[in-house]
């Protein structure tokens, strides 16, 4: 409903996609995307959207009314919401592939590995959110994305070896997009700053930083500035710890050979 609300003002102001998308800061992919209802909006869409197209205040109403579907953890949508206008994403993880790296494979094995057990229709609804989250690494090439990945996560062979010779193909492909960064922490490392756990650590158009930390059972949101100040420095340790980016490649060609 939303997206019609906005289409239907565009067209009002006999504006294409790709005359809008710069006017209201987003690219033409970006405003396709919602105005077909794939995905929300970014949080100031709403708001420069209805100025913009002098809309009487009715897209920033419509807005009110948004809700995420089904498939994405209500304690994890306030991190989502700021994916969506990020200026730089950094990322560690030590349990598994990130959401944003995964194939429709990988994160189904995922899901169907749950307990207690997914009905069919929340896996559905679950893949479908996760793979519609991973539009952000082509729809936002200004974004810098940066992940580092335990080289233990591809040895698990999580899903059978055809499901990671998949997963590796997939990352490769990612590794060589421009904003894309892809780091491999390897196996055997005297020292390393991430042993606390997995994290993220995110940039504001406002270059206001957050954290997000994940459990079993919930996430725990960071915006404290002291913090935040010991998860970048631990982002910054781990970022020299791990192989650089073409070591990493190469390191994951030679696991893609061996499979």
């Amino acid at each position: 409903m939303f997206g019609e609300v906005a289409k239907t003002f565009r067209k009002r102001a006999r504006l294409t996609q790709e005359q809008f998308a710069p006017l209201v800061g987003y690219s033409p992919e970006t405003v396709a995307s919602i105005e077909q209802g794939r995905r929300l909006p970014p949080p100031d869409f709403a708001e420069r959207a209805d100025s913009i197209l002098d809309a009487f205040g009715v897209i920033l109403a419509a807005a009110k009314h948004l809700a995420r579907r089904k498939g994405l953890a209500s304690w994890f949508r306030q991190w989502a919401e700021l994916e969506l206008s990020a200026l730089s994403l950094y990322t560690y993880e030590c349990r598994l592939i990130p959401g944003l790296l995964q194939t429709a494979a990988y994160a189904r094995t995922l899901f169907a590995d749950q307990l207690p057990p997914l009905a069919d229709e929340q896996i559905e609804a679950q893949l479908a959110a996760r793979l519609e989250r991973q539009r952000l690494l082509h729809e936002r090439p200004n974004t810098a994305f940066s992940f580092i990945l335990e080289e233990h996560l591809f040895l698990r062979d999580l899903g059978g070896k055809e499901v990671t010779r998949e997963l590796l193909d997939h990352i490769l492909d990612l590794s060589e997009l421009r904003n894309v960064d892809i780091q491999i922490m390897p196996l055997v490392r005297h020292h390393h700053a991430g042993l606390g756990g997995p994290v993220q650590l995110l940039e504001t158009p406002d270059h206001q930083w957050f954290g997000y930390l994940e459990g079993q059972a919930h996430g725990q949101f960071v915006s404290d500035p002291k913090a935040i100040s010991v998860i970048q420095m631990r982002c910054a340790s781990m970022r020299s710890q791990a192989l650089s980016l073409d070591d990493s490649q190469s390191l994951m060609r030679q696991m893609r050979g061996a499979r």
